[in-house]
């Protein structure tokens, strides 16, 4: 039976002696990747120069989610802290610190009550985003922390909602009984929001992926067997293999855990 803590520790600070050399050169690749110099080769211009330029139109999105080995992100309770290993959570706050928005659905926001900035790395923390047609979510939440980073809420038209001091609210249409992914994204590019990451949950990432809204996708499989618990993605259902999404991946290890680094940009549509 598995452990309920795969790893020794969870505790992860980036001025470790271990760790310091690693932070320099990212530090280094950090001042770069935004700026208009060719990048040098690394592991950090491997795995994230496919994420520095647009390529279909002015936006880059990027999804990320977490696993273990049988495509689960959390036990059927929802408790999910934590599936990834520390290079796996490293990895998340280094895609944080090179996106302009991280964004999460409500059911993420209340369930997990996340602080999506970035604490494990050097950089910037990017506007947070939360999408809740309904106005559910607390005003006590930690997303909302003013911390100099930007907030933004996404409501359904008629949603009525009192922000926290310095929230931004943004009130798009319900088609087919949700705010569509494209919808979502053309307002952010509006908001001068161009690279952005959609962190979760699964029925938010998923909508993305089958919208066509996503330009690559980071899996980050952990080596854990849950045997039961709330599935990775929840798409339609398919008869046939051949209706099946077939990838075009990259893999990559962090340190236990592995990275499917995902290019859908032959599927993203404008």
């Amino acid at each position: 039976m598995a452990s309920s803590k795969p790893y020794p520790s969870q505790t992860i600070s980036p001025q470790t002696p271990e760790s310091q050399g690693i932070d320099d050169r990212w530090e280094e690749f950090l001042s770069l990747f935004f700026s208009a110099d060719t990048l040098p080769s690394s592991e950090f211009q491997v795995l994230f120069e496919p994420i520095r330029t647009a390529t279909v139109d002015s936006m880059m999105v990027v999804g990320q989610i977490g696993q273990t080995m049988d495509g689960r992100i959390a036990t059927v309770t929802g408790q999910s802290k934590y599936v990834n290993g520390p290079s796996g959570l490293l990895h998340l706050h280094r895609l944080r610190a090179l996106v302009d928005a991280v964004v999460i659905g409500v059911g993420t926001a209340i369930a997990d009550d996340p602080q999506l900035n970035v604490r494990l790395v050097q950089g910037r923390s990017p506007a947070r985003v939360v999408i809740d047609p309904q106005g559910r979510l607390g005003t006590q939440s930690r997303v909302w922390c003013s911390d100099g980073a930007r907030r933004i809420w996404i409501v359904a038209q008629g949603t009525k909602v009192t922000p926290p001091l310095g929230v931004e609210v943004l009130t798009l249409p319900m088609i087919e009984g949700r705010i569509q992914a494209k919808t979502i994204l053309n307002s952010l590019s509006q908001q001068g929001l161009h690279r952005t990451l959609i962190e979760g949950g699964a029925l938010t990432l998923s909508h993305f992926m089958q919208a066509g809204c996503l330009d690559r996708l980071h899996i980050i499989t952990a080596p854990i067997i849950m045997g039961s618990g709330r599935p990775s993605f929840q798409l339609p259902a398919i008869e046939h293999m051949d209706q099946a999404t077939r990838l075009k991946v990259q893999t990559h290890l962090l340190g236990n855990d592995i990275l499917l680094d995902c290019d859908l940009s032959d599927q993203r549509l404008t």
